[in-house]
């Protein structure tokens, strides 16, 4: 609906632009007021709001906060760049949890069972796994690694191009590399990706579709949020790969079989020993 709101902007009149305007900016809100409300925050008479109402195809205001507390119940495709200076800390809180569980949903429906299958196989049988990321991305690698070295398989996570390209060369036909990138252009991670294939290893890519790295990676994992990246610090991206880093863990973790618990529990007894004989050095 809000997308409709938007595309018809310049069918409007001035007035009715300016409300259609206030919807856009705090929906919430319009959504909570009352007609006189709307009509002194847009700078325009009660009459207009109707008007506006009735040229998006509604019956009157009723009708129309309807539909529009329907959109927003359905999850709204605001990125965080939309949070204006003026909005209250409620609309701020309201647009990032949309946002949020919008984006989570439809990477939930968007997101390819043969590709995480194909990605859990390559990481269960890796003799040696690599998470590469830049930026904001690097802190997703080293998330992954400190869940992937308790399976005991040799891991590492590089957040710098210099070591990534060094690190890739040294790879074999065994060895997997994780590459994450909320762009997929950058061209110091794509150096390191084609180090590694001509190394033989294979590439697990997380990132967005139709990119050059979700493009030349063995197994490509995509992440399509619309998020402008050139401006803001991926928010979406970010929560996203995290989510497909768990899903990897799992999958591994099922697939190594019973005798990972075991691995996994002498870890934790080993933590234990070690927290009793601080506890006692303390005493």
């Amino acid at each position: 609906m809000l997308e409709k709101i938007r595309s018809d902007l310049d069918k409007l009149s001035g007035a009715e632009r300016r409300v259609a305007e206030q919807v856009l900016a705090q929906p919430y809100t319009v959504m909570q007021s009352a007609v006189s409300d709307i009509a002194a925050s847009a700078g325009v008479s009660q009459p207009t709001v109707i008007r506006f109402c009735r040229s998006m195809g509604f019956s009157g205001l009723s009708d129309f906060k309807l539909k529009l507390a329907g959109t927003l119940v359905g999850g709204v495709p605001y990125v965080h760049s939309s949070v204006r200076p003026e909005d209250p800390v409620s609309e701020i809180t309201a647009k990032v949890f949309d946002n949020t569980v919008t984006a989570l949903l439809k990477c939930r429906n968007d997101v390819n069972p043969q590709a995480v299958d194909a990605a859990v196989d390559l990481l269960s049988h890796a003799r040696r796994i690599e998470f590469y990321g830049l930026g904001n991305s690097g802190i997703i690698a080293a998330d992954a690694q400190h869940k992937f070295f308790r399976f005991g398989i040799p891991t590492v996570a590089y957040a710098d191009s210099h070591i990534q390209i060094m690190a890739a060369t040294l790879l074999t036909p065994d060895d997997v590399l994780v590459a994450i990138s909320s762009s997929g252009r950058s061209r110091e991670l794509m150096d390191a990706v084609n180090a590694a294939l001509e190394s033989g290893a294979k590439v697990i890519a997380i990132t967005v579709p139709g990119t050059p790295l979700a493009e030349r990676a063995t197994v490509t994992l995509e992440v399509d949020s619309p998020e402008d990246n050139e401006t803001y610090s991926p928010m979406l991206s970010r929560i996203l790969h995290l989510v497909l880093i768990d899903i990897l863990t799992v999958g591994v973790a099922l697939k190594r079989g019973p005798g990972l618990a075991t691995q996994l529990e002498k870890a934790k007894r080993s933590l234990r020993q070690k927290r009793l004989r601080n506890d006692n050095d303390d005493e």
